[in-house]
């Protein structure tokens, strides 16, 4: 339990640290390439939204899916890459191969879909080296360049949203 404290301290630290540290680039093209990390603990729609996002027009071998599960079960066998605070040691360091894949890689957009400041979700976020940042106004602003104020549940008017404000930006 305690351990657990200092683990919490450590990642919110370096979550501070890379907020501080952000880098923010300008969205100039079309979007390709998106990765999209959900809080499955708050959100069971998740192939709902992926759909609604290729319907969009966007390419589902280009949707790249991280999921994290607050009560992560190692026997359990789950459906998309599954993480958990096991993921991360008490330096707030990923330990796992694909989270890593995923935090380095460039996507044109990250949509980091929870609606709650999950200090492990937010230092993902923040460790992206994603384009360009999309999530809820509910989550600290200094991690996303575009906030939609929207419920967890409507996926439908986040992503009708999302491209209608992509469409302007452009």
């Amino acid at each position: 339990m305690f351990l657990n404290y200092i683990k919490e301290f450590f990642v919110k630290k370096s979550l501070n640290v890379n907020l501080n540290n952000e880098k923010s680039e300008v969205f100039t093209k079309n979007v390709q390439t998106i990765g999209l990390l959900i809080d499955e603990s708050n959100f069971e729609y998740s192939e709902a939204l992926i759909k609604e996002l290729t319907l969009q027009g966007i390419a589902s071998e280009n949707i790249k899916v991280v999921a994290y599960k607050g009560k992560f079960k190692e026997k359990e066998v789950y459906s998309r890459p599954t993480f958990s605070k096991k993921h991360m040691n008490w330096k707030g360091e990923i330990t796992e191969a694909f989270l890593n894949e995923f935090v380095n890689s460039k996507f044109d957009l990250l949509l980091s879909y929870y609606n709650v400041e999950n200090s492990i979700l937010m230092l993902i976020t923040s460790k992206s080296k994603a384009k360009f940042k999309i999530g809820f106004s509910a989550v600290d602003q200094r991690l996303n360049r575009l906030m939609i104020s929207t419920e967890l549940r409507n996926y439908k008017l986040f992503v009708s949203e999302l491209f209608r404000y992509l469409k302007n930006i452009k």
